[in-house]
């Protein structure tokens, strides 16, 4: 639970610009939708954002990852018991954890999703695949909704469910680009049920209407977790709901243009204009999701339930 020690307390200035620094080079983007947030949770959000990035990378571009994965465990563990290494990071993460009470399986279930990004990757079922997504973003979601203050169990639900979302927008966008790295994130039950070879089309990765209509699929299947995630919004604390209705705006736009290519995310890389994401910021300030208390109270998908209870039972 939140609790009042040494590290409990605002995260220092030279951590502070260090994690800042760190989300700035890895998420341009990220870093100007933080500022939408309040000051009260930007240091916060920076710390949480940095060991992220300082994580994937130790997993995914280091020589051995299994090691990587260790070492990444053995700092969770120095978080967790209130005594992190002389490091910006580890420190910053130290407080915010403590402070805002986030339970030590939703940072075990980060580091489990981004090594599971290491080598071949196939997904077998779309159970796979939110699990997956629940893994590297919902947690995410999960933790930052914390540092906002919110508790509550079925805000927390849907949040992971926003998570949810941008990561199978993700998935969408990058096909081409992960294929090329020999990664296939959607479910091979698909390919199959379209006549898709997987290893075969690997091999030589090209746009086609098969592909595209798995494509499509995977962002049907987002809008249902971005409609979810909207109730949740809506009960956020009132200075937050304008930044994560921005980034809900701006990632679910990235669908958009996605579809307007006819579902070709092998051949390029999907994103939007600087002009698109400035007027989707003005209108997050303006929309509001429509209240739905049985929507609010849905089930989130089944390994998110078991992060949320974790961080529930912290109270």
């Amino acid at each position: 639970m939140p609790h009042e020690t040494a590290l409990a307390r605002s995260i220092g200035d030279d951590d502070a610009r260090e994690c800042a620094q760190i989300l700035r080079a890895g998420s341009r983007s990220f870093a100007v939708a933080s500022y939408l947030l309040p000051a009260r949770t930007r240091r916060p959000v920076a710390a949480l954002y940095a060991f992220c990035r300082v994580a994937d990378d130790a997993i995914d571009e280091g020589e051995n990852p299994s090691a990587a994965l260790e070492e990444l465990h053995a700092r969770l563990d120095r978080v967790y018991a209130d005594a992190p290494a002389d490091d910006a990071v580890e420190r910053s993460l130290a407080r915010v954890v403590h402070t805002h009470g986030i339970a030590r399986p939703v940072l075990d279930a980060l580091l489990d999703g981004f090594a599971s990004d290491v080598g071949a990757v196939r997904v077998e079922r779309i159970d796979d695949l939110l699990d997956y997504a629940v893994r590297v973003a919902s947690t995410v979601g999960v933790a930052m909704t914390l540092v906002m203050g919110v508790r509550d169990r079925h805000v927390l639900a849907r949040a992971s469910d926003l998570g949810v979302a941008m990561q199978l927008t993700n998935i969408a966008r990058d096909v081409g680009e992960d294929a090329r790295r020999g990664r296939l994130y959607l479910p091979l039950q698909w390919c199959a049920e379209v006549g898709v070879d997987p290893e075969r089309w690997l091999a030589t990765p090209r746009f086609e209407p098969r592909v595209g209509a798995l494509v499509e699929r995977v962002l049907a299947l987002a809008d249902v977790y971005y409609r979810r995630a909207d109730v949740g919004i809506a009960e956020l604390p009132a200075d937050c709901r304008r930044a994560i209705r921005a980034a809900s705006l701006i990632y679910a736009d990235i669908g958009r243009v996605i579809r307007a290519r006819g579902c070709d995310s092998v051949s390029r890389r999907a994103h939007t204009s600087t002009l698109r994401k400035l007027v989707l910021v003005v209108r997050a300030a303006w929309s509001r999701a429509p209240g739905d208390p049985q929507l609010l109270r849905a089930d989130a998908v089944p390994l998110a339930r078991v992060l949320v209870d974790a961080c529930v039972s912290t109270r």
